[in-house]
């Protein structure tokens, strides 16, 4: 696979630890290779997504798209990585999302309008299969609803230059592999809490973005716990939170 840029800089604080392996760290290889359909009949049975806390002065909604397909016999996400001239979050990799605008219907048309505006992916060609786990970043005062969507094929996107330099196409095999994924436990107990991290090739995914990728690669490969303790992700430095939105 070819390289896809260079790793960014991640500012961690003063106390980190190692946390807990891959929840699929037990699996052969061979469940490791999901298929779109193995996705759906994953989200299909997927327990209610857990709300996160949307009350406080200035609390907005925002939403990101997980956009599937399925190529070579393999299950893919369209993932993006942030401009790096922006003046916050430059060179993150996310889901294409944010703020939700009056004119949106519903959280999952903020989603839609999202990608249309940040990749070109065309609204109509993605069937909503499912909703991940909420999540509520304390810094950007925003709590954000993850969608997962399929597509047909593999899309034919354009990067919007002003927000994304790169549109990457990751399969989920690659996610899974040994190796790829790590959990760190940012603060002092017991306040730490998890970070979650996937080292792809030429990019380190973590924070709110890794957090749902790793909700839905629990659901997807049949290791997701429903009585496992949920730490809505935030940001445990204070001063930045990864991208998940303009």
């Amino acid at each position: 696979m070819p390289e896809r840029g260079g790793r960014q800089q991640i500012p961690r604080p003063g106390s980190v630890r190692p946390g807990r392996p891959a929840p699929w760290a037990h699996l052969p290889e061979e469940r490791r290779r999901p298929t779109l359909a193995d996705v759906r009949a994953a989200l299909a049975d997927a327990p209610e997504p857990r709300p996160a806390d949307t009350e406080g002065p200035g609390v907005r909604a925002s939403a990101v798209l997980a956009p599937l397909y399925e190529a070579d016999g393999e299950a893919h996400v369209v993932l993006t990585r942030r401009a790096q001239h922006l003046r916050s979050h430059r060179g993150e990799v996310s889901f294409p999302g944010g703020g939700q605008e009056p004119d949106d219907a519903d959280l999952w048309a903020t989603a839609l309008r999202e990608a249309h505006e940040e990749v070109a992916l065309d609204p109509r060609s993605v069937t909503r299969i499912g909703e991940l786990d909420h999540l509520r970043t304390v810094m950007s005062r925003s709590f954000i609803v993850p969608y997962v969507g399929t597509l047909p094929g593999p899309p034919r996107l354009v990067a919007e230059p002003r927000e994304v330099e790169l549109v990457l196409h990751v399969p989920l095999s690659e996610l899974l592999d040994d190796g790829v994924y790590r959990e760190e436990r940012w603060g002092i107990p017991p306040q730490d809490r998890p970070i979650t991290f996937f080292e792809v090739v030429g990019d380190t995914i973590w924070g709110a973005t890794g957090a749902m990728l790793r909700n839905l690669l629990a659901l997807v490969t049949g290791t997701h716990d429903p009585a496992e303790v949920h730490h809505p992700w935030t940001s445990p430095t204070g001063s930045r939170n990864p991208r998940v939105g303009p």
